[in-house]
């Protein structure tokens, strides 16, 4: 199946306001000019015809092929997924600027189902390649080093074969992806087309999340209750979406032999399970010293008893309300990339000219924010809902960060440049990290620095701490689905019991916070992706570590490390920093950095 984009940041993360400037729109045409490009129609011909040659080619003869004819199969391979993907991107990213045009959705839905048909006879390739004898399959990358390049491409597809199935079952959950995918579709869908009244003005779903770091904190209460008000209204449609999700996945799991519901993430993140364990373990015995004492703190700043959610991403006191326009947002950004290296932000700089970020918030387009890096003969796409406050700066530079990592990578070819998820994050977070040592290097006032250390510690909170959270949700979730289905109450109980153990006892939670699960997208789109934003952001924070201890020739090891995309292992990628994830004190390295920046919070007071 070919994945479409989707948007990978919590949309919390997003904050709010008017007069931003110009902001800049998608120009789609270096993918296809429209629907009706004769471009299109000409790549739908080409990728029907090159599927049927292939399986004519080669189906039942991988293991007699020579190193050269195997290297002519891949390359082969590899265009057929350069132009599917190519053409499902185009219709991915249309239907993202508007979900609730039917037009855009039948045309997404109608080319997935004629690329899953065109697709189908390629199946037995990953097959056949797991049925070659490792003593050969060496031989062949030892005579071939053009071919040997792929290895890492091998190994992956390798990974899967303890749990392959036959040709014909194999065949059969690949045309069945497609219904799949309209569950996923009902839930953009539902949750684009879903509408907020508050204080008599009507928003979506970005425009409300929004609104919950308003100053004004009775806005953040009618914000919250009426989310829970709309969420609870739905709440079955959610529920049903994640119980038919849960279960295609579980049968799935069985029929495979899969151990647990998250060996199939950690196998394409390319990670060992004790090594996301270690990470897990790690973040939850930091909660008190992390995310509580933090909240503590921000209790006390807002003169509270006790917090309620709408208060958990609320300004200080002393935050500067100013809009942050485009074109500051942009300098800022480029500023710190360019004082990191210049080579960065010469890399930057198109998306800013050519076309390639769709900013501004609009009725109908998908919530939150991604990078899409389409195909690697194009270039990626950046999407924000860009709506003016230093969060939203944060989430520009961490986007644009996927970006020069898209297009770095992209020299390894449409095989090997993908990264896995936890290494994704890798650009991105460090795009963020330098972006915030700018802006905190400017700050002229105690003040300032206080609000800027704050809502880089809730942006850490966010990414650290709660998607560990989500993922102790979505492990408890399927966990329960294997035992039947699940009511909305279910769900909703599940949610609570990671909420309190995470945010701490600073909180208390209002009625309906109990179905705030139901929005968050990862959760339908790609199940336990949301710990590669825990495993990113540590790793990055032990990169940027080595980084300020002035590690010689930093800089190209880094931009090493983004070119070489998905072609090396995390150990391989961290051994020229002297870094180690599977060690269990390298994530301690990297909440310690969290804990300091509370430590100076501290001892402002």
């Amino acid at each position: 199946m070919f994945q479409l984009p989707f948007p990978v940041r919590d949309a919390n993360a997003s904050a709010g306001g008017r007069d931003l400037g110009d902001l800049p729109e998608w120009d789609l045409s270096d993918l296809y000019t429209g629907e009706d490009a004769p471009e299109l129609k000409r790549d739908l011909d080409w990728l029907e015809e090159a599927c049927a040659s292939f399986a004519s080619d080669y189906e039942g003869k991988l293991a007699d092929l020579d190193a050269k004819g195997l290297l002519d199969c891949v390359l082969r391979n590899e265009k057929i997924t350069q132009v599917a993907g190519r053409i499902m991107s185009f219709a991915g990213l249309r239907y993202y600027q508007l979900t609730t045009d039917a037009g855009r959705a039948k045309f997404m839905s109608d080319l997935q189902e004629k690329i899953t048909n065109y697709t189908t006879p390629l199946v037995f390739f990953t097959l056949e390649i797991n049925r070659i004898e490792d003593g050969k399959l060496n031989a062949l990358f030892a005579e071939n080093a053009d071919l040997a390049r792929y290895k890492p491409v091998f190994d992956r597809i390798r990974a899967m074969k303890p749990y392959q199935l036959s040709d014909e079952l194999e065949k059969f959950l690949h045309d069945l992806g497609v219904v799949g995918d309209a569950w996923e579709r009902l839930f953009d869908e539902t949750i684009a087309g879903l509408s907020f009244t508050v204080d008599g003005e009507e928003l979506n779903i970005e425009g409300t999340l929004n609104l919950l770091t308003d100053p004004d904190r009775a806005k953040r209460e009618a914000a919250a209750r009426e989310l829970a008000e709309v969420f609870s209204s739905n709440i079955k449609a959610f529920a049903r979406v994640h119980n038919t999700q849960s279960k295609e996945k579980e049968i799935i799991d069985r029929w495979r032999g899969m151990p647990t519901a998250q060996t199939a993430r950690h196998l394409s993140n390319q990670v060992e399970p004790e090594v996301v364990e270690a990470l897990r373990e790690a973040v939850v015995a930091a909660y008190p010293k992390l995310s509580h004492r933090y909240y503590e703190l921000k209790r006390k700043w807002l003169g509270l008893d006790k917090m309620q959610v709408w208060d958990r991403n609320a300004p200080l006191p002393l935050e500067d309300p100013r809009i942050v326009n485009w074109d500051e947002a942009e300098a800022t950004v480029m500023e710190a990339y360019a004082a990191f290296d210049p080579r960065m932000a010469d890399l930057a700089e198109p998306f800013f000219r050519k076309g390639w970020i769709d900013a501004g918030v609009k009725p109908g387009k998908a919530p939150g924010a991604f990078a899409h890096p389409t195909v690697t003969n194009v270039h990626p796409y950046v999407m924000l809902n860009y709506l003016g406050k230093p969060r939203d700066v944060m989430t520009l530079a961490h986007e644009l960060g996927h970006g020069v990592h898209q297009v770095l990578a992209a020299g390894q070819g449409e095989m090997l440049s993908s990264t896995p998820l936890t290494l994704a994050e890798t650009a991105s977070v460090f795009g963020e990290m330098l972006t915030f040592r700018k802006m905190l290097d400017k700050a002229e006032t105690d003040a300032q620095r206080k609000v800027l250390l704050a809502g880089k510690v809730e942006d850490m909170i966010n990414t650290v701490v709660r998607q560990i959270a989500f993922y102790d949700f979505e492990c408890k979730l399927h966990a329960a689905r294997r035992g039947g289905e699940l009511t909305p109450d279910d769900i909703n109980a599940i949610w609570m019991s990671v909420q309190g153990e995470s945010l701490g006892p600073a909180f208390e939670f209002m009625e309906g916070y109990e179905t705030f699960w139901a929005y968050i997208p990862h959760f339908v789109h790609s199940p336990f992706y949301v710990y590669a934003y825990a495993f990113g952001d540590g790793l990055v924070n032990a990169l940027y570590s080595v980084y300020e201890q002035g590690d010689a020739g930093f800089e190209e090891k880094y931009f090493d490390m983004l070119k070489a995309g998905g072609s090396k292992h995390h150990k391989e990628l961290l051994a020229p920093f002297g870094l180690d994830a599977s060690d269990p004190a390298f994530w301690d390295k990297g909440l310690s950095m969290i804990a300091g920046f509370i430590d100076e919070l501290e001892a402002m007071e």
